[in-house]
């Protein structure tokens, strides 16, 4: 059987392709502009076969995207994506009280698949994007989404029925917790039911729930096996706070060192972001690995390093022999800005079995991570140097969302 084709818009480094490459799917056409990203295709063009068209989405005509792809109107299996975010992020919340969103013209990333969706009409389709889209009462980017699939049926003649959930990689053997909303449409008004959940967290009662016993894999999980990295200058931890990180034990972040936490007061409780100076802790998976870090912001390695690019990719499922360029910071974009593989592969699994009517076996996914038998007990925490002494006292809480010292500077500007 000739492998379903796929239309890839917003590809970044190709994790999403990663994952439908894994469940039998093949990407005709890949369309992204970020020179970097495109670096990395190409270099695994050799592996995989992927077209790529190096230009904005809005640039692109679809009767372009099609020729590429050799395919007409309607022939292609899937359309998939994840146009970029950052008018619904979460950060955005945190920082203001609110954010743009539709009015943000970054959002106008959701407008141009909508195009190439309206224009190429495949089988079916799978869009990602942050939970933040489908946040209660701001909803709107999700609203619109759905009413221009809608329009599109109405004036195409299609009958693409949506299903949409807020996932968490997680469930699914990602050794991450990352939740997004992922929306997925068949052409000819099939419903698509979500994979189960196959993976719980150990330290709640869910699994009893979920009638399954598998914990969620692990950060240990997935990179036991790797050496300390060769490049020590690359991973080494930088900026004013890099001294204290070995103070804070593993699986904590800078509460430790407040008021409510074990350390020092050095810091308001939750005056800072979650990931500052968060570490990662061996026996649980990795919280969500951020594109554009600052030097203080983690999840760092349990050695109070940076995270080397091998580690990176195997927290992602990305492939160990997956290249992808540029230096590890230009990695840390690609990477956090990417779609766990796993995730995509389980998803497009199911897409194969329920959409497009592929007899799919229910073997593991092949991009999920070994289970290894034993975790080694977590690192010694040491001592806060004495530079740090100075900060040590009486800190204010966070008074709530959007009324930081931030955002009050920005509402008396």
């Amino acid at each position: 059987m000739t492998k379903p084709t796929v239309i890839s818009l917003f590809t970044g480094a190709g994790g999403m392709d990663l994952g439908f490459h894994a469940a039998g799917l093949k990407t005709a056409v890949a369309v992204e502009m970020d020179a970097i990203c495109c670096r990395t295709l190409k270099a695994n063009r050799s592996a995989y076969g992927w077209d790529v068209i190096e230009a904005p989405v809005e640039e692109v005509a679809s009767s372009t995207i099609l020729d590429a792809a050799k395919l007409a109107v309607g022939e292609a299996d899937l359309l998939i994506g994840g146009p970029p975010c950052q008018p619904f992020s979460k950060s955005g919340y945190w920082s203001r009280g609110d954010s743009g969103r539709l009015k943000d013209p970054r959002a106008n990333t959701l407008v141009e698949y909508i195009r190439v969706l309206r224009e190429t009409q495949p089988r079916a389709f799978l869009l990602e994007n942050v939970s933040g889209l489908a946040y209660s009462g701001k909803e709107e980017g999700l609203r619109f989404l759905l009413d221009e699939v809608a329009r599109t049926n109405a004036t195409c003649g299609t009958r693409y029925e949506v299903s949409a959930k807020v996932v968490n990689a997680a469930w699914y053997g990602v050794p991450q917790t990352r939740e997004r909303i992922i929306l997925v449409g068949s052409r000819d008004g099939a419903k698509f039911e979500f994979p189960k959940v196959c993976f719980f967290d150990p330290d709640t009662q869910q699994g009893e729930l979920l009638g399954n016993a598998i914990a969620y894999r692990t950060a240990w999980d997935a990179l036991g096996d790797l050496a300390t990295p060769d490049d020590i200058e690359e991973t080494t931890a930088r900026g004013r706070w890099a001294d204290l990180l070995p103070s804070i034990p593993e699986g904590m972040n800078y509460l430790h060192h407040t008021a409510r936490g074990e350390g020092l007061p050095l810091f308001g409780w939750r005056r800072r972001y979650w990931s500052f100076l968060l570490k990662l802790a061996k026996g649980r998976p990795s919280w969500t690995l951020t594109a554009q870090p600052g030097p203080a912001i983690g999840p760092f390695h349990w050695k109070s390093r940076r995270l080397a690019r091998a580690e990176l990719l195997r927290l992602q499922t990305f492939p160990d022999k997956y290249l992808v360029m540029g230096s590890l910071s230009d990695v840390q974009k690609q990477v956090g800005n990417a779609v766990p593989s796993l995730l995509a592969e389980v998803l497009a699994l199911e897409i194969r079995r329920q959409l497009l009517g592929h007899e799919i076996s229910s073997k593991n996914p092949t991009l999920l991570p070994p289970k290894r038998a034993t975790i080694p007990e977590p690192e010694p925490v040491g001592p806060v140097p004495e530079k740090y002494f100075e900060l040590s006292g009486v800190h204010e809480s966070h008074p709530g969302t959007g009324l930081g010292y931030g955002a009050l500077r920005r509402a008396a500007q």
